[in-house]
């Protein structure tokens, strides 16, 4: 369950309370979930009861009480613990790693997304009329990191106008594959706009091409100043995007090898997996925070995780000498090609190209 599902979620429970007569206050249009504060636990935890405390009447301990009973008996809900003044603290059932592989697969390139319609938290601040604005200044690494924001907001269901203070160098936006919208100018419209400030990428990053030049001003935090020499370049373990497109590109080699061994992926239990199943769990509440704090390093960073986990045990998927293809092996191709497809998945979110072939 994703942030936003569990949002829904809590959105249906107000609304089961207000419908059986057990609070009386109209029904939020959006509800926040976050990681626990201190004091918390559970996965996420909201404040909505003292959210509705005051239009309801009555104490928010009282209107928490109400709402983690519609709340316990929800779908995907493991446990609602009460703390502090009213906190519903939310713990989520445990998808089983066959399930959840099942899932990446079923959802391709797209899991971890929001629905298209879904009241994004991400947004709640500055967009007006359903749309947000994001302006940034005509320099190379402000429109590739608001460009891939858009990307990530988009995901997430957020409906996003990318702009320019005034027209940058035609060749930043066509080799580091820009797209702008229209300028954004809050003195041209009354929507609020929202800035995005990186510091500034040294030297010329043009030379490094579309992909490595994205990757380059992406994986660093948007403090951090990048580095922007060759070393994005060079095809070996020392330079993280080639980890992560390496990943990628010897999935998809998996896949067709198996192929011609007569077998495909079937999700099923796997031993020694490296811990990837824990961090494709947690790709949908990354896709999340990156947008949320308009971080798509933070996505970067998870790519990378995800590919150090996968790449040691891609070896061992594929039967070796004389085995025959049983089901320990295509559980494995299985788990090798979710990994893979969330690899491609926040590539192509960044911009990058993820070839099957490297």
């Amino acid at each position: 369950m994703t942030p936003v599902e569990l949002s829904r979620t809590v959105l249906r429970a107000v609304r089961r309370a207000v419908d059986a007569g057990e609070l009386d206050v109209d029904v939020p249009a959006r509800v926040g979930v976050t990681p626990p504060g201190p004091g918390g636990c559970g996965d996420y935890a909201t404040g909505v009861a003292l959210q509705l405390a005051r239009p309801a009447g009555q104490p928010p301990y009282r209107v928490a009480q109400v709402l983690r009973a519609h709340l316990a008996a929800a779908d995907g809900i493991a446990d609602v613990v009460l703390t502090g003044p009213g906190f519903l603290n939310i713990s989520l059932h445990r998808t089983a790693p066959a399930d959840l592989v099942a899932e990446v697969l079923g959802r391709g390139t797209r899991y971890g997304f929001a629905d298209a319609d879904a009241d994004a938290d991400a947004n709640a601040s500055t967009a007006v009329g359903g749309t947000l604005q994001l302006r940034c200044a005509p320099d190379p690494r402000a429109l590739v990191v608001a460009d891939a924001t858009a990307r990530i907001l988009r995901s997430q269901g957020v409906a996003v106008r990318v702009g320019c203070t005034s027209p940058p160098r035609s060749e930043w936006t066509t080799v580091l594959g820009v797209h702008l919208d229209a300028d954004t100018d809050a003195g041209a419209h009354s929507r609020p706009v929202e800035e995005i400030r990186p510091v500034p990428a040294p030297g010329d990053v043009l030379a490094l091409g579309r992909d490595a030049g994205r990757w380059a001003l992406l994986h660093p935090a948007a403090h951090d100043r990048p580095r922007t020499g060759g070393e994005h370049l060079v095809q070996r373990e020392s330079n993280p995007l080639f980890r992560v497109r390496y990943a990628h590109a010897r999935s998809r080699a998996l896949a067709r090898n198996a192929a011609d061994l007569g077998f495909a992926a079937e999700p099923g239990p796997v031993d020694h997996a490296h811990g990837i199943h824990a961090l494709l769990a947690d790709h949908p509440r990354i896709l999340a925070a990156a947008a949320a704090h308009r971080a798509p390093d933070r996505l970067a960073r998870h790519l990378v995780a995800v590919a150090d986990a996968a790449l040691p045990f891609l070896p061992a998927v594929l039967p070796r000498g004389g085995e025959k293809p049983s089901a320990a092996h295509r559980a494995r191709l299985a788990l090798a090609e979710a990994a893979g497809t969330v690899l491609a998945g926040g590539l192509t979110l960044l911009g990058i190209d993820a070839p099957d072939h490297l």
